[in-house]
């Protein structure tokens, strides 16, 4: 499994309120949202041009993700998208890591997801993602 490029960049703010600051700090707009019911949480989408990527800023409404960072948030995570998610999961755990679902889940903007443990991303949370 080889990943075909850089996917997104998540970060979790933790109001709407901060997340519409942050965008207008960068001079970000906004392309789309969505709530992935599978992590309580609003996925906000920034707009991107061809050879960019996106921003994920993420707005949990509760659960683990509001606790991130004793509740400051910040970056959470790389994504990278690959052709089959699933394929990478059994790599990665054929060689003994673990991905934090045991089978991908929906996110925002119809793909699917997983997520390798941060303990065998080298301290960094890396998700997967499909298209769809």
């Amino acid at each position: 499994m080889k990943p075909m490029r850089l996917h997104h960049v998540g970060i979790i703010l933790l109001s709407m309120q901060k997340a519409e600051e942050f965008m207008e700090q960068f001079g970000l707009e906004k392309d789309y949202m969505e709530y992935v019911e599978a992590y309580h949480a609003y996925c906000l989408f920034t707009k991107y041009g061809e050879n960019e990527s996106p921003i994920e800023l993420i707005i949990p409404t509760e659960g683990v993700l509001t606790e991130f960072r004793n509740g400051k948030g910040g970056l959470h995570h790389i994504a990278f998208e690959v052709e089959d998610v699933e394929k990478a999961r059994q790599e990665f755990e054929e060689k003994g890591l673990e991905m934090l679902e045991k089978t991908a889940v929906p996110g925002a903007g119809g793909i699917i997801v997983n997520f390798l443990r941060p303990r065998f991303g080298f301290g960094v949370l890396v998700e997967f993602v499909q298209q769809k």
